[in-house]
């Protein structure tokens, strides 16, 4: 397959955000699942552990002879572009950057010390040079909110730790780190989409991106609106059982489902915080050190609240009912799960009294 020809369109302004902090676009579920993860029993030793034994130098050393890097005099493009979006973003360390051989369109930033970004020729052949920018700008936000660490930890943990001996933690442990670690990542995804926008400073290409990497290179046969009515579906649909389907799904995942990344960045993109960024008012990175933790667990728990509240997921619903006292935990799930009319049935009387009458213990509060 030949690679993309890119339009030559003119260059034009794009706001530059000098000294952002990456607290300004990362997503509230984000810090909360990487609070949950730092929590988790066992990840410090073993994120200790591999933090000396992880081959980054060998890492390093396989992109560096098997990729090609990207540079002035190879893929000059998309040189310009890790460039421009480091300088948008205020990264003074530009990032190396690697394309890699591979038929399936992905990009990933990944390095203990240093990241490294990877974007693979299928999806450089894919995305327009727009969309293509809103990419690099995701990854650089992956570096500068220092996610590179973490998912460095998860490709290892993921493609090795079980079938090395050394780990010090037994494989139960180990699987529940790589869960706890998805979905951290699966936020940061989130997080790094706006970072994305950003970059780009353009919301349309950003869609058309997502678009293309759930359905291909066929944009005149999708629209943009439809695609996004499938996310509301997909959130709203089914009953109980389609809401468990959903996590389990998910759970073998890294990425977020496509179409709900673009609802997500779809909304913020219409936000005030959004907006507010755009007109230069955001956090600093020298002020981070300032910052203070007890907001961010605030922000992040409203943002639970306000999900949960708003939610149309059949289980977000239960939560929502059950948070406010509206309903028994055990009776709704039978309910659902079965079908059964709230209230009735010949459980539902008193302990201990025999369960055959047919209504004996209806209309009881």
């Amino acid at each position: 397959m030949s690679g993309t020809v890119f339009e030559k369109v003119p260059a034009r302004d794009r706001r530059r955000f000098e000294g952002i902090s990456s607290r300004a676009y990362e997503h509230p579920a984000d810090r909360s699942a990487l609070v949950a993860l730092r929590k988790l029993s066992g990840f410090d030793t073993v994120f200790k552990a591999l933090s000396g034994l992880l081959p980054e130098r060998s890492l390093r050393l396989l992109f560096l002879s098997d990729s090609v890097r990207v540079g002035e005099t190879q893929f000059a493009h998309l040189h310009e572009m890790l460039r421009d979006a480091c300088y948008i973003l205020d990264l003074e360390k530009v990032p190396q950057m690697y394309v890699q051989q591979d038929p399936k369109p992905n990009a990933m930033c990944i390095g203990l010390d240093e990241p490294i970004i990877v974007v693979t020729t299928a999806l450089v052949e894919l995305l327009d040079e727009e969309e293509m920018r809103a990419v690099v700008g995701h990854e650089v936000g992956h570096a500068l909110s220092g996610h590179s660490v973490y998912r460095t930890v998860l490709l290892f943990l993921t493609n090795l730790a079980l079938k090395v001996a050394w780990i010090p933690l037994g494989t139960v442990a180990i699987s529940a780190i790589v869960t706890a670690l998805r979905e951290w990542f699966r936020k940061s995804e989130l997080s790094a989409d706006r970072a994305g926008l950003l970059v780009g400073q353009d919301v349309n290409a950003s869609m058309r991106g997502l678009m293309k990497i759930a359905g291909g290179n066929h944009l005149h046969e999708m629209n943009v609106d439809a695609f996004l009515a499938q996310a509301e579906e997909y959130e709203s649909s089914g009953d109980l059982r389609d809401s468990v389907l959903k996590i389990l799904n998910m759970l073998p995942r890294t990425h977020p489902f496509t179409t709900v990344r673009a609802a997500e960045l779809k909304k913020w993109s219409q936000s005030r915080d959004y907006q507010r960024i755009m007109d230069g008012h955001y956090p600093r990175r020298d002020e981070d050190k300032d910052a203070s933790v007890a907001d961010s667990f605030r922000q992040s728990a409203a943002h639970y609240a306000d999900s949960v509240r708003t939610s149309r997921d059949p289980l977000m619903k239960l939560v929502g009912d059950i948070a406010g006292g509206t309903a028994d935990l055990g009776g709704r799930l039978r309910d659902k799960f079965t079908g059964a009319a709230g209230g009735s049935g010949a459980a539902s009387g008193p302990a201990g009294a025999p369960g055959g009458e047919a209504g004996g213990a209806t209309g009881r509060g």
